[in-house]
Formats: C-alpha cells, structure tokens, sequence
C-alpha cells in the first residue's frame, strides 16, 4: 500500500465556485480575470484548511492544479495566475505547491517527477476526464463525495494503518491487528 504524500486540488468547480459567477464565460472569453476574483468558496474553508492542516502535520503536501483560461493570451494567463493565487491566499488556503497550467494539460505532469513509487497523490477534481486520466492515485468527485470528511478519514486512516504497519511488524504484534474492527 502506498501512502499518500499529496493532496491536490483544482479549483475552478472543486474549490472554487467560478460557474456561480454570472457572465463568468462572456468575461473569460473578453479576457476578464473578475470571475476568479470573486467566485465563492464551495467549501467551509475553515474547516477545509484546519483539515488541510492536520494532513501537512502529517507530512502530507497540499497541492493546487488548476488550468488557465481556454485560448488566451499570454498577458492573460498571467492574470488568471495571479488571481487565483490571490484567491487561495484570500482563502487562507494553506498550499505548498501551485500549477496553473494551460486549458487542457494532463495533471499529473505536474507532479510525476517529484512523487516517488512509494507514494501516492489524491486528486480532487469536478471533471470527469481529468480524473480518469489520473495515474498516482485515488481521485474524489467533489460533487459527489464531502471533501473535508474524505481529508479527515485519509488523515485518521492513514495514521492508523501506518502506525500499525511501522510499529506492528513483528508477527504477534501483526495478530493484534485481525481483531480490529476497520470501518
């Protein structure tokens, strides 16, 4: 079993709610960075970040992957950059790592040279084609599953099964563990 070292987030419909920004698409296409500014979160962010805080404590790293605006120009991009970085810091969003990466790249270039074969990476994202494309790990539909319970359960599991499996190794030790009842 690998463990998990990210957690990485895109932002646009997983985080942050671009689509409930009216106009949001006529202002894109007129290279308008507004509705990255303004969206609304999508989560209780202190809630978000305490857990995301919890993870880092355990060694996990925060991630955001998220892709610029579709056909823009590179003064644009440039924006759309900046404003979403404001926008997690404004969130109070506590990331270590930040990618935002032409409309359309594969995600996982992002973090396939640093991510070793013993780890693993979550990838938090409304699209359904970005998820299937991802190789390093479970991915989780924002729309469909809680984001902040699915942190606090990884974060709680993952300290249960590593402890048990570091610490427990020797082979009576390893016995204690077939009379846990795992939920």
């Amino acid at each position: 079993m690998k463990r998990v070292k990210y957690l990485c987030f895109d932002m646009d419909g997983t985080i942050a709610d671009l689509y409930g920004v009216e106009n949001w698409l006529p202002m894109l296409r007129a290279e308008n960075p507004k509705p990255y500014m303004t969206a609304e979160p999508m989560w209780d962010m202190e809630r978000l970040n305490n857990a995301l805080l919890k993870a880092k404590k355990k060694g996990i790293k925060i991630c955001v992957i998220t892709w610029l605006s579709m056909d823009s120009s590179r003064e644009y991009k440039k924006e759309v950059r900046q404003a979403k970085k404001n926008w997690l810091m404004e969130q109070n969003f506590p990331f270590d790592k930040f990618h935002a990466v032409q409309y359309g790249t594969t995600k996982g270039d992002c973090i396939r040279g640093i991510i070793k074969s013993n780890e693993s990476a979550t990838l938090f994202d409304d699209s359904e084609k970005v998820r299937y494309g991802w190789n390093f790990g479970d991915t989780v539909d924002p729309t469909e599953i809680d984001i902040i319970e699915y942190i606090e359960r990884l974060v709680e599991w993952q300290v249960f099964l590593f402890f048990s499996l570091d610490v427990l190794r020797p082979k009576k030790n390893i016995d204690l563990l077939e009379n846990c009842d795992i939920i």
